[in-house]
This record gives C-alpha cells, sequence and structure tokens, in this order.
C-alpha cells in the first residue's frame, strides 16, 4: 500500500451535500486541508444529476405531501413551513457565493419557475382550498394564489387545459417565487470553486472499499484508484459520507454501533421526457398532483420545466420500480450486500407494516408504456407519445430505521447517522434532499464543529454567509420578507 497520509476532512461522494460542506468549511477556515473521493469520473453523476431528480427547489409551495389533513378537518402546515424557509437557507447561501465570485452566473443552475399544485374531483379541490387559506395565512406563502377559474388556469398552465373535460372539477394553487434547480451544474460549478482553493483535492475514479478507527483516534480510509489499481490509505480527524446509496454500505464497514439495525429499501423510477420546443415553450410550471394511495412521497406526480444547460424541457414522472441497486451506477447485489444478521428484523418488520407500498411498486413494475401514458394525458389530456421518450430517473433509498415498538419502520427524507464523539458522519435517505443540502450542512456544522461556533472563530463568518443564522424566518416576518428579496435579486428569482 503507497502513499499513506492524513488531512484534516475527508469527503466522500462528488455530490451537491459533499460540495455544500466543502464549501462551508474552506469559508470558514481556508486552512483546512479536505479531501474528496468519487467513485465515478466526474461530479454530481448519480442523485445530483439534473435527470436523475426533479430539480424543483423544495420549498413545500406544491408538494402537498407536506400539508396533511387531520381527522378533525384541519390542515397541518407545520412541515411545510419547516421545509419552505430551509430553502431559504440554500438561497442565502448561494446568493453570497454569487456576491463573491465563487458562482459567475446563477442561470448557470437556477430559474424562475412558477410553483404549482393540481387537482381534480370536488373532494381534493376542498382539501387544495383549506390548504390554501392555512399557508396563505402565514407571512412565509405571501403571494399565494388559488383558482378554480378555468380561464386563469389556462393562462397559468395551457397544457394541463387543454383537451381536458369542460364538466370536469379542476383546482389550483400557484407562487412565482418558485425555482427549477440544475443541482449536477451546481454541484459541478461549487468544485470547481474549491478545485481553486488551497490544500482541497477532489479524486475522480476512486473507491472507498474498507474504512476503519484505529488506536490513534484516527479514521483511515483504504481507497481504490478504480482505473490504475493503486490502493492508498488516507486518515483524517473528521469524515463525511455523502455517498448516497453508497453510505449505507460504508458505515457498515466503519463498525460504528450507531448503524446497527438499520437497513435501506431502493426505489428505482423512470421519468418522460418531452424535449420537443414546440411543446416545452407553452409550459412554464412544476405542477403537482396528488400522489396514489401506498406510494412513497417521492412518487407524487408531477410535471415539470426544466431548464438543463440552457436547454428547456418538460419532465413527468416519477413512476416508481423497484431494483436491488443502491446506486444508479450501482450492482443489482448492493441491497443483498447491504442484509446483516442485526438488521434482517429490522427488514422484516418494514416488509409486514408496508403491503400497500409493496403492492404499489409491484404495480408500478408492471406497468405498459400504454399505462404510463395514460397517467401523463392525466395531466396534459393532449400529449401525443411521439414526443415522449423514457429517462431513467436516479436511485433512491429510503431509511429503514430501527424502532423499539415496532421492530423498524420505513422513513422518508434525510437523516444524519453521527458517531458519538461526531467525528464520522453519514447521510442516508433521499426526497427533498439536494433541496435542503444546506439545512442539513448547518445543522452538520452545529454537530460537529460546535467548538468551531463561537464568536472568536467561526461564527461571525457564519452569519456573513447566513444572514438570517440563529433566526426564525418563520418567526420573524420582516426578516423573512427581507431574505427573500435580497436572494430574489441576486439570483434573479421573482419576487413579491
Amino acid at each position: 500500500m503507497t502513499n499513506t497520509h492524513q488531512v484534516d476532512v475527508i469527503l466522500v461522494g462528488a455530490g451537491i451535500m459533499s460540495a455544500t460542506l466543502g464549501v462551508f468549511l474552506k469559508e470558514l477556515s481556508p486552512s483546512l486541508s479536505i479531501e474528496m473521493f468519487e467513485l465515478l469520473d466526474g461530479a454530481g453523476l448519480e442523485s445530483s444529476n439534473a435527470w436523475n431528480n426533479a430539480g424543483t427547489g423544495h420549498a413545500a409551495n406544491c408538494e402537498l405531501n407536506y400539508t396533511p389533513e387531520l381527522k378533525d378537518g384541519s390542515i397541518d402546515i407545520s412541515k411545510a413551513l419547516d421545509v419552505n424557509v430551509e430553502f431559504d437557507l440554500s438561497r442565502q447561501l448561494w446568493s453570497y457565493l454569487v456576491k463573491n465570485g465563487a458562482i459567475q452566473d446563477p442561470q448557470s443552475f437556477i430559474h424562475p419557475v412558477p410553483h404549482m399544485s393540481f387537482v381534480t374531483g370536488d373532494k381534493n379541490a376542498q382539501f387544495l382550498k383549506k390548504r390554501f387559506e392555512a399557508l396563505t395565512a402565514h407571512h412565509c406563502y405571501h403571494g399565494m394564489e388559488y383558482t378554480e377559474d378555468r380561464n386563469t388556469l389556462s393562462k397559468w398552465a395551457p397544457l394541463v387545459m387543454e383537451g381536458r373535460d369542460p364538466h370536469e372539477k379542476v383546482a389550483a394553487t400557484r407562487i412565482i417565487t418558485g425555482a427549477d434547480v440544475d443541482y449536477g451544474a451546481l454541484t459541478r460549478t461549487l468544485l470547481t470553486h474549491l478545485s481553486n482553493a488551497e490544500s482541497f483535492k477532489t479524486h475522480y475514479s476512486h473507491r472507498v472499499v474498507n474504512i476503519k478507527r484505529k488506536s490513534d483516534g484516527l479514521w483511515h480510509l483504504k481507497v481504490k484508484d478504480t482505473k490504475s489499481g493503486e490502493v492508498r490509505s488516507v486518515s483524517a480527524k473528521f469524515v463525511f459520507l455523502g455517498a448516497g446509496g453508497g453510505t449505507l454500505s460504508l458505515l457498515q464497514k466503519s463498525g460504528i454501533p450507531e448503524v446497527k439495525k438499520y437497513a435501506g429499501f431502493p426505489v428505482s423510477g423512470v421519468w418522460l421526457r418531452c424535449d420537443e420546443p414546440t411543446v416545452s415553450k407553452n409550459h412554464h410550471a412544476k405542477v403537482y398532483g396528488k400522489a396514489s394511495v401506498g406510494s412513497p412521497p417521492m412518487s407524487v406526480p408531477h410535471l415539470d420545466t426544466r431548464v438543463v444547460e440552457g436547454k428547456r424541457s418538460i419532465l413527468f414522472g416519477p413512476y416508481a420500480g423497484f431494483s436491488t441497486k443502491f446506486l444508479k451506477n450501482g450492482s443489482l447485489l448492493d441491497f443483498f450486500r447491504s442484509i446483516r444478521l442485526d438488521n434482517i428484523k429490522s427488514l422484516l418488520a418494514v416488509a409486514r407494516d408496508n403491503m400497500a407500498l409493496t403492492k404499489y411498486l409491484i404495480g408500478q413494475v408492471l406497468q405498459s408504456s400504454k399505462h404510463r401514458f395514460a397517467t401523463l394525458q392525466e395531466f396534459y389530456p393532449n400529449a401525443k407519445p411521439e414526443d415522449w421518450e423514457l429517462e431513467v430517473a436516479g436511485q433512491r433509498v429510503q431509511i429503514i430505521k430501527p424502532d423499539p415498538k415496532r421492530g423498524a419502520y420505513l422513513q422518508f427524507g434525510t437523516e444524519l447517522i453521527y458517531t458519538e464523539d461526531h467525528s464520522l458522519v453519514g447521510l442516508l435517505g433521499a426526497s427533498p434532499g439536494a433541496s435542503t443540502a444546506v439545512f442539513i450542512m448547518v445543522d452538520l456544522l452545529e454537530k460537529c464543529f460546535a467548538d468551531k461556533l463561537t464568536d472568536e472563530e467561526w461564527l461571525p463568518k457564519l452569519k456573513e454567509i447566513i444572514p438570517s443564522y440563529g433566526e426564525s424566518l418563520i418567526e420573524n416576518e420582516k426578516l423573512c420578507q427581507q431574505v427573500r428579496a435580497e436572494t430574489a435579486k441576486t439570483l434573479n428569482l421573482e419576487s413579491l
């Protein structure tokens, strides 16, 4: 083994999570030595890739699953509010980087696109109106509009209304401050910026084959160059595992007790994609509907405007499926290799309690192209098959989390797994993922570098990067309005 050396920080995975953490650490402490290892030959090629996610810039504007209807008929907006202001943290970091020249052109990755929720039928319209009233009672949702008027809807989303049954009940909400984000392009921009920093190195085509803590207190990683075959050993005081579906395996290899009984449930999927300019020019919105019964939150159907490499397209889906891969570029053996004696009971408990999800996924896998297209036509009645092609979506690994009462449960969303001393952190989970990268990394900084977040060290700089840090945008209406107006101006987004 050659090239044994030590650095301050190791980042595993060259996606939006690791890139965001790398930017924070280099801004807060430029002298830190950081090395990043990525299995693929470029940055942002897995879950961060533009075609592997919806790029919604999730702010809980249009995702109905964030606002459940309670038994008493009221709408719970607490989760929506949390997600809504989490995206404000992203906007603040990106604005800071634009102002400081790290991001030359915000339109290289972000574009203003209205966010809409669209439903049909009296019952769904009643729910949507109650949701609208609950959300707009709060300042975070200032500017959201609601309509049942077909003429208005035809202006908001022409494709959604063309050819629709004139007697069908329709309703929608819209907020024009939404965004479309190309997280792959953003990741590459951030890593280009970091590549110019001192003591920051990125190694592509490198697989982390083992990770162990030794008696010196450091984490030692054995890393293989997949092209040359060379194996090296690198050690660090702090390691972040942001390898998407590959994180669970690395956590298991580390032997930390915190990951015992955890397992992963892989969900694959495909989109329908339209690049036809005569079609895409008539759709400027991200239109979300209601999820099917038993479907995971990431499978909420949506008809999305996408802007990737300057070209407008429309994406519809996702259609969920099942694959035993944990990464889109992974192996069909990934799921089986993740099974351990300590997590078999967790897997069985989730299988027992999620029959509806299993049935849903089987149905999705067995869907014909004709059935897929029929689902698209529920959103876009006049859609023509020749304008659309299949696009394989990114692979997602949902968290199977141990639970004393149920044995385990399937957790949607993301979670950081920390060692007791916070020297090793792994990110598990999926949607909303990329959209909350900044929020997740701020949480990581608070837990892992608490001793540095003082007035004498990192805190002043962190407040410069995130001006609202330490304040609640949910509670502070004036600050919320100020942050949104300033970041909208810097990022060329719509403002109200």
